[in-house]
């Protein structure tokens, strides 16, 4: 059994690290562009979605990626805004405390998905704002790939 509450730590000590103090349409070109670049040089395919307020400003499908990740990223975006956390925080976190994610009465599994890839934007002072999301690899390198983009574009 993986060890649950390490993870849950790690994950919350990044919400708390990658943190903007302004973040526009240039920021998300860059961080966009950087998630795209990171992919390309593992080889990897995917499609990356930014959106603040409710505007997407950073939307790329690579070649070879599927129609259906935009839904992904949908329902990934649906968990942060209902949930104030990362995507994989939510799914690691239902796991650790043994509750099915998708059994949940009060929330639609076809609109919800607690699976790696959906991190908050987050303004210091203000909260969270958006969503920076990866689609198209296993959750956790979903989630990696994002964090590792927003470490490069924060320093």
């Amino acid at each position: 059994m993986e060890n649950y509450a390490e993870l849950l730590d790690t994950l919350t000590q990044q919400e708390h690290e990658l943190q903007f103090t302004a973040f526009s349409s240039d920021t998300a070109l860059a961080l966009g562009l950087k998630i795209i670049e990171l992919a390309k040089g593992r080889d990897k395919s995917i499609t990356v979605n930014i959106t603040i307020n409710g505007k997407v400003l950073f939307h790329h499908a690579m070649q070879g990626t599927s129609a259906d990740q935009a839904d992904w990223i949908r329902r990934k975006n649906n968990v942060v805004a209902r949930f104030g956390r990362s995507s994989f925080y939510v799914g690691i976190d239902h796991k650790h405390r043994g509750v099915v994610f998708e059994d949940i009465k009060y929330l639609e599994p076809k609109d919800h998905a607690a699976h790696g890839g959906a991190f908050p934007i987050t303004l210091k002072g203000t909260g969270i704002v958006g969503t920076v999301t990866v689609s198209g690899l296993r959750q956790a390198e979903d989630h990696a790939l994002a964090v590792e983009a927003l470490r490069a574009v924060l320093v």
